[in-house]
């Protein structure tokens, strides 16, 4: 008969690896290779690949946000109406007052306030955090058509584009708030003891609370943090863009929910990873960019886009789903 002992030693050094954690890594590098072959001419310079690193700065910095509320066992669906209501406030203080530190306020008090109103829906109603940040993402999309009467509202604010615009050491400014981003996610869920409650809580509510971790509480910050994530995400937008409209963020959610679970975060908590969620963004973003060089229409990108996202997150959901 066949010992525990035998059967590890006989399944080798490698059989604990949980291959399905890396699939975004292995993504990332196809599709680098596959566009860097067929769009060489077009892909491989320096102003395309800094153009897919911006592009994927408010996608990562979502992300991040997301990592949290999933490995907590939540989900947060009103990120984009965020994104959007927080530009606009900031574009509007900007214009009226003038005054750059007033308008990254408000942007954080949007997020600040949404996070705040999910949290305490989910953590003190009881309610699903899905049905919840599904009616506030309602709710922030119209506040943010109503501030401007569907307007836009461009930001000529030197000092603001500077500090969230402009180039620093050759890097676009949104690259280095983004990796600060990261690096403090990666930090807070993987150092902390913050970040332990999160995955207890994502993997055990029950179980969590019975060992003296206060649940309700870690589900109103990891709500909090995702809006506020959402708000940070709009002012880079604001800065890049030099203006703000009720449109920005309303396409980012699935895309940002794709990255994460691409990127190695259980969709049924417990799990989550910041370093595989922003190599999910980098991927979503080159993926976009390596569509358009190659000169697809909307609808074929669109399409394109949705069957690759589908076989990667079907991929990585097996994974997480069998461990």
């Amino acid at each position: 008969m066949t010992t525990t002992a035998e059967r590890t030693e006989r399944s080798g050094p490698l059989s604990g690896i949980q291959w399905k954690d890396y699939v975004v890594y292995g993504g990332f590098v196809a599709v680098f290779l596959f566009f860097s072959v067929t769009q060489r001419s077009s892909f491989l310079t320096v102003p395309n690949l800094t153009n897919v690193m911006v592009q994927a700065a408010p996608i990562a910095v979502l992300a991040v946000g997301l990592v949290f509320v999933l490995s907590a066992g939540e989900i947060d669906l009103s990120i984009g109406s965020v994104v959007a209501l927080s530009a606009l406030s900031a574009a509007v203080v900007l214009r009226d007052t003038g005054a750059w530190p007033l308008a990254v306020l408000a942007a954080l008090g949007v997020g600040l306030a949404v996070g705040v109103l999910n949290g305490i829906f989910v953590a003190a109603v009881r309610l699903p955090s899905f049905l919840v940040t599904l009616a506030t993402m309602g709710l922030v999309a119209g506040l943010a058509r109503q501030l401007t009467d569907l307007q836009s509202v461009p930001v000529t604010d030197d000092a603001f584009i500077a500090l969230f615009g402009a180039k620093w050491f050759g890097l676009p400014a949104t690259v280095w708030w983004t990796a600060l981003v990261v690096i403090l996610g990666a930090v807070a869920l993987r150092q902390t003891r913050y970040g332990a409650h999160v995955l207890a809580v994502g993997n055990n509510a029950s179980a969590a609370r019975v060992s003296g971790i206060k649940v309700n509480r870690v589900r109103v910050a990891v709500l909090v943090g995702s809006a506020m994530a959402a708000s940070v995400a709009g002012l880079l937008y604001a800065a890049r863009l030099q203006g703000a409209r009720y449109t920005l963020g309303e396409t980012d959610l699935m895309t940002a929910i794709a990255a994460v679970i691409v990127g190695g975060t259980s969709l049924f908590g417990g799990r989550g990873t910041v370093v595989g969620a922003m190599v999910g963004s980098l991927l979503m973003a080159m993926l976009n960019n390596g569509l358009i060089l190659a000169g697809l229409s909307v609808s074929q990108q669109m399409v394109a886009r949705a069957v690759i996202i589908l076989i990667a997150v079907s991929i990585s959901l097996r994974g997480k789903r069998g461990s």
